[in-house]
């Protein structure tokens, strides 16, 4: 990995924190390493992240807590949690905080190497505020202004529309399956979000109307294509 990402570790275990601190820096990552919530909680406050790994079961502010607290301030936080509690209602509960996942202990450090690598994969495609205004056909996208314009329309985007948007455009020409829109985005793959999801495509359909060279195509429970036109098909 290029980009040396800064991930903090939330965890009591002093021993275990010790292993995995020294594995994920074996691995190119950062880490900055609290014992309980309420000290993460200070260390957010002096710092900038790009994931969040915690226990849940913890003194002083458990890592529930302490999810709710970031994700009230940081929604755009990504979040791991890893835990000892293996019932259902436990892991539904982490990923209805917003977390992108809930690994049960004990588990495979590769694995979870594995998914940190795919989660920071969809948030470099949703990084936008280092890039330059994207040109796509006739349209100019300026996602860190959320703006899409060209000679003859401007439009504000929303956040999710904008979200939604810089997500197709990285995959351009590419077919990409709802699931994954919908769990980097909306962070959520049931049908509330799909309707949400399809409500938004509508509205960067009608943006796009203008100009004959894009296409946004749907297919069937599989996925969508942003597709770029330069020669008649």
């Amino acid at each position: 990995m290029f980009t040396k990402y800064k991930i903090i570790l939330v965890e009591d275990d002093l021993d275990f924190a010790l292993i995995l601190k020294r594995f994920l820096e074996s691995n190119g990552f950062e880490v900055t390493w609290a014992t309980n919530g309420a000290d993460a909680l200070v260390l957010f406050q002096n710092d900038s992240f790009d994931l969040c790994i915690s226990d849940v079961m913890m003194p002083v502010m458990d890592g529930f807590t302490l999810a709710e607290k970031i994700i009230e301030k940081h929604p755009e936080m990504y979040f791991v949690f890893l835990s000892a509690k293996q019932l259902p209602a436990d892991k539904i509960k982490g990923l209805q905080l917003g977390a992108d996942d809930y690994i049960v202990k004990p588990f495979d450090t590769n694995e979870l190497l594995l998914r940190i690598k795919n989660i920071l994969k969809r948030k470099e495609k949703l990084d936008f505020s280092t890039h330059k205004q994207i040109q796509i056909g006739s349209f100019c996208f300026d996602a860190k202004r959320s703006i899409l314009y060209n000679n003859s329309y401007k439009y504000q985007l929303t956040e999710k529309e904008n979200l939604l948007l810089a997500y197709l455009i990285a995959n351009k020409n590419q077919l990409v399956k709802r699931q994954d829109i919908l769990i980097a985005i909306w962070k959520s793959n049931d049908f509330f979000s799909g309707r949400s999801m399809d409500v938004y495509l509508s509205k960067i359909r009608k943006y796009f109307a203008s100009d004959p060279k894009i296409k946004l195509e749907s297919i069937r429970n599989i996925g969508l294509e942003l597709k770029e036109v330069h020669e008649k098909e």
